[in-house]
């Protein structure tokens, strides 16, 4: 007789996973495919994610230059269409000289004159006993240079590929020069349009200007300065909005207006500064 089974007993179950485990391979599986595709892009797209500080400051400077492009055709379309509106409306038009424009900036010019560079010295040059501070390019020089020439009757002034405004600030990080908002490195070049002969003369007699050429000697420096029969300035390309400003009663700005008719005003209160 064949032995019947036992109805209370258990039936066999399958062994098998449980929930929790399942769940943590999913998320190791997910996981690991987000690095794969994280490593990949990275890996292709190395202008999108700069790896170093040189990389993001050259990245910077490349979106400062297109967006300064876009204002600029912004801001000559802005012209333009006040220009229309002035004509349709019958409203007198302000006529802006040939020098003014210059003076200020606003459009290119083109003449003889010279350009004038200065650089660190080079890395032989250096030694022990000589403050490393003294073997580079500082602000001040080139702010002394960029005064002598103004001094000596620039007409027109250029640093690195940048038309030099009445706003324009040189400011010096380490041996890297800052220029409405785009960075430089040495060596640095001034490009001046007038008389070279009255500005040469006009550095010889700049005190700060000779010490730094007598350095130039000692240390290695770089100095050079040439006489260009033709040198190319570009139009300022960047914001000309001031916050505040006063031109002294005495101070002529722009000879075809009158001096009181340069004062800015304060935006926010509509009135003189």
């Amino acid at each position: 007789m064949t032995p019947t089974a036992d109805a209370r007993a258990p039936r066999p179950r399958r062994r098998g996973l449980g929930r929790g485990a399942v769940s943590v391979g999913l998320v190791l599986g997910m996981s690991g495919l987000l690095f794969t595709v994280n490593a990949r892009s990275s890996g292709t797209d190395e202008v999108r994610h700069p790896q170093n500080l040189r990389e993001l400051t050259q990245k910077q400077a490349a979106n400062v230059e297109r967006l300064s492009t876009e204002v600029d055709a912004l801001r000559a379309e802005v012209e333009g269409l006040t220009a229309e509106q002035n004509a349709l409306a019958g409203r007198p038009t302000l006529t802006v000289g040939a020098g003014d424009l210059v003076a200020g900036g606003s459009t290119p010019v083109t003449g003889r004159g010279l350009t004038v560079t200065l650089d660190d010295a080079p890395v032989d040059a250096r030694r022990e006993e000589l403050n490393p501070d003294l073997l580079v390019v500082h602000q001040q020089d080139i702010q002394s240079v960029m005064n002598a020439l103004w001094a000596g009757g620039a007409e027109a002034m250029g640093l690195m590929d940048q038309r030099v405004v009445s706003t324009t600030g040189v400011q010096c990080q380490g041996n890297v020069l800052r220029l409405h908002g785009r960075m430089y490195s040495p060596p640095f070049v001034i490009t001046v349009i007038g008389d070279p002969e009255r500005l040469r003369a006009a550095l010889d007699e700049d005190t700060a200007v000779r010490n730094y050429v007598r350095d130039a000697g000692e240390l290695g420096l770089g100095w050079n300065v040439e006489n260009r029969a033709s040198v190319e300035l570009p139009a300022y390309s960047g914001a000309t909005e001031l916050t505040w400003a006063r031109v002294p009663d005495d101070v002529e700005v722009l000879p075809s207006q009158p001096a009181q008719a340069a004062v800015a005003r304060d935006p926010r209160s509509g009135g003189d500064l």
